[in-house]
């Protein structure tokens, strides 16, 4: 089977309310749809990456790209997964996290998005929270960053929230725009301490090697 070959297939992160997991091919081009309808409100510019500046048939390609891509180019020592995040069984959004050399630095990037038809419900908190949880006590991580637009409110405050402390600010170009991103760093003690939703982890004893673990772990 092809789980056998490739057993993120099989990894589950839950919480009461949704489950991150890879996508099946319906359920990915019901994400790209969901992001063909709008991520964002018109005029805003969340993401470095300005995909969401595309029309709308090019955004939803560019999600089904991305995740392929990502997929096709997985190592042990580069990878990025992408979890689709799933709410009564229907596809509302992505939670990627992605690292280099994990099993020496112990360090994920995350970021996400979210259909705009499901934002403002507490969804953006919990499957980050969801991802922390896979960070840290599945993965066995010291460190995860994120970084957000310093406009950009609402991530800033879940990152807050979740026990993520200020790392300084990258200065980037946009459009012919600086634009100052607001880096944020969330340690192992940090998270131990920080109040955050119940999270379970199936599937993921498998998944260690291609992480760059040794299964034991």
């Amino acid at each position: 089977m092809l789980i056998d070959h490739w057993p993120l297939l099989g990894l589950r992160v839950r919480t009461d309310r949704i489950e991150l997991r890879l996508p099946g091919d319906e359920e990915l081009s019901e994400l790209a749809d969901l992001a063909a309808r709008g991520v964002h409100e018109p005029g805003q510019r969340p993401f470095l990456m300005a995909w969401t500046d595309l029309p709308p048939a090019e955004r939803a390609r560019h999600v089904v790209t991305r995740h392929w891509r990502n997929l096709g180019a997985w190592t042990p020592q580069d990878w990025a997964l992408g979890l689709a995040v799933f709410e009564d069984g229907r596809p509302v959004g992505v939670q990627a996290m992605w690292s280099r050399d994990f099993a020496i630095t112990r360090e994920v990037t995350s970021a996400s998005w979210l259909g705009l038809a499901h934002q403002g419900r507490g969804i953006g908190r919990e499957m980050r929270a969801a991802m922390l949880h896979l960070a840290f006590a599945g993965l066995g991580a010291a460190h995860a960053t994120t970084a957000s637009f310093t406009h950009n409110a609402a991530p800033l405050a879940i990152s807050r929230k979740l026990g993520y402390r200020p790392d300084g600010i990258t200065r980037d170009v946009l459009h012919g725009q600086v634009m100052v991103s607001q880096r944020m760093r969330l340690t192992r003690e940090d998270w131990e301490r920080t109040e955050r939703p119940a999270v379970t982890v199936g599937g993921l004893q498998a998944c260690l090697p291609l992480f760059g673990l040794a299964e034991a772990e």
